[in-house]
């Protein structure tokens, strides 16, 4: 409306000028001159006038504008009521591969990462020694087994003499003992040649659990002792996998009824990303702790994963859920549906047209959408568009965003 103003003030100002210049060239008359520049100004005037009043009364009967938004119908749904946790995923088997005995290690068959199974070799050292040291402990057991024979003949000889008193009585138990020696270094030399098989063994160094290497601290040519506080590396079991978590020890009462209520039903859980989107795994309650931490005021439960594409990794940080109830036949509606007025939780309902806010109840609520008391199924509840909004707006749903909420809910965090 300003711009048309100016517009028309400028161009009578202009004619008025090309006016007052052409007729004062000709009629040099100064009253002229005035007179003409008064019935310029009057005209002027009363064309501003005239185009004000037109857009006022355009201004005045002209209806507000309708407010876009977009809604969604009140339905009943059934709503999972879930627990959330934050967990650290733990293997279910990780041992740290260390040497049994002191030598150079020869041999390193796996690499960094290589997924083995149960009994491969990782690694092999120096056994020269330990060879030679066991036949040398098997050569000695053969002498004194065939020291042990020659005397239990002798033994049984000098049994048949001393009968007839061909010997003496002391010569018998001379021999006697004798065998009882060599058969006591027989047993000797015996577990000698178990010792340096035990030895022997421990040279090559097989995998106890199927998983995966890690990070290697030694390579091959280097010399290992047992006493060594840092191990060659670790195995790792990846799959199956647990994760643990702490609760609220008032939930103790709630995952006791639903371990109770399951019967022969494992109770699942789920494994979610740190963030709480990615669903990683889902597996089982395996156990709630028998005690409750009296600095934490928690109870760990663990719970047992398959991890068959490596989804979760050892120590990793997870969300678990556990379903707790069913909220049935339930009013859900987004979170972002919910407005915090001064005094309460309203929703905008959409009626006959019009906005108005409704109050409301949020009995649970999560990430994602709420339960509420306050509306009714079939309400039409603006999900977005509110900034505009105020008690009576006219509104209209733009096309195709009148929706309704999910039915699956994510569950509420602690």
């Amino acid at each position: 409306m300003a711009i048309r103003w100016t517009v028309s003030l400028f161009v009578n100002f202009t004619f008025r000028r090309e006016v007052v210049v052409m007729l004062q060239s000709k009629i040099p008359n100064t009253f002229f001159s005035v007179s003409l520049t008064l019935g310029s100004l009057l005209i002027m005037g009363g064309a501003t006038w005239w185009l004000w009043s037109r857009e006022s009364v355009a201004a005045v009967t002209t209806a507000p504008p309708s407010v876009p938004v977009s809604t969604i119908e009140m339905r009943h749904r059934d709503v999972p009521v879930l627990i959330h946790a934050i967990g650290n995923v733990r293997s279910l088997h990780s041992v740290e591969i260390r040497s049994q005995l002191d030598g150079f290690l020869l041999e390193l068959p796996v690499k960094e990462g290589q997924v083995v199974k149960r009994g491969d070799l990782l690694a092999r050292i120096d056994d020269r020694a330990i060879i030679a040291a066991l036949e040398h402990a098997k050569a000695q057991t053969a002498v004194a087994q065939a020291q042990l024979a020659s005397a239990s003949l002798d033994l049984k000889r000098y049994r048949v003499l001393a009968k007839t008193q061909a010997i003496s009585a002391q010569t018998l138990d001379q021999q006697e003992a004798m065998v009882a020696q060599l058969r006591a270094t027989v047993q000797s030399q015996q577990a000698t040649v178990t010792a340096n098989q035990v030895q022997l063994s421990h040279t090559r160094i097989l995998s106890p659990t199927d998983g995966r290497i890690g990070i290697r601290n030694v390579h091959e040519g280097s010399y290992v002792r047992a006493s060594d506080t840092q191990a060659l590396f670790s195995v790792v079991q990846l799959d199956p996998i647990s994760i643990e978590a702490a609760l609220p020890q008032a939930l103790l009462p709630q995952l006791r009824t639903l371990v109770a209520d399951s019967g022969q039903a494992p109770v699942t859980l789920r494994a979610y990303s740190g963030d709480g989107g990615e669903l990683l795994s889902e597996g089982s309650l395996s156990l709630i702790d028998n005690r409750v931490s009296d600095a934490t005021g928690t109870v760990r439960i663990k719970g047992d994963f398959a991890n068959v594409h490596g989804r979760l990794w050892p120590d990793q940080s997870v969300v678990i859920t556990v379903q707790a109830a069913i909220l049935r036949e339930a009013m859900v509606v987004p979170q972002r549906a919910l407005r915090q007025g001064a005094q309460n939780t309203f929703v905008w309902r959409v009626r006959d047209g019009k906005a108005a806010p409704q109050p409301v109840t949020v009995t649970y609520a999560d990430a994602d959408i709420a339960v509420v008391e306050g509306v009714e199924a079939g309400d039409r509840i603006v999900d977005d568009g509110h900034s505009r909004l105020r008690p009576g707006t006219q509104v209209h749903i733009l096309e195709g965003r009148d929706t309704a909420p999910s039915s699956v809910a994510s569950g509420s965090a602690f």
